[in-house]
């Protein structure tokens, strides 16, 4: 796989010039030409910002011409730190949604608990 081939057949599939993408990675175009050429690797930060230019995730890059899809992240079979850190990698909306419905588990456990604990005393 190099992800530099596949940035440049992208960019060129969408028609933009390398200093676009330089520009947009915070880099000098000569040295976004050198990762194309395979010459230098890219960093994760400048990969992600051209990747959300292309409007495509970091694997479909990296996956580009293999046509490989990765397999789906399940959370069922990770630890607890593996978790939030899955969390922690979503965008801000995303992590508001999961955040949102944690607490409204969490209001229903209390309040269940809550009725409960009062049927429990009054019987």
């Amino acid at each position: 796989m190099d992800i530099g081939k596949n940035i440049k057949k992208i960019r060129e599939q969408k028609g933009m010039m390398q200093k676009e993408i330089a520009s947009i990675a915070n880099m000098q175009a000569s040295n976004y030409s050198k990762i194309e050429s395979g010459q230098r690797d890219i960093s994760v930060e400048a990969l992600d910002k051209i990747s959300k230019l292309f409007g495509m995730t970091v694997d479909e890059i990296i996956y580009f011409e293999d046509k490989k899809t990765p397999k789906p992240i399940t959370v069922e079979d990770k630890t607890v730190n593996e978790k939030i850190h899955l969390i922690s990698q979503l965008e801000e909306e995303d992590k508001h949604a999961v955040y949102r419905i944690i607490d409204g588990m969490l209001t229903k456990s209390k309040f269940q608990n809550f009725f409960e604990q009062n049927l429990q005393t009054t019987k």
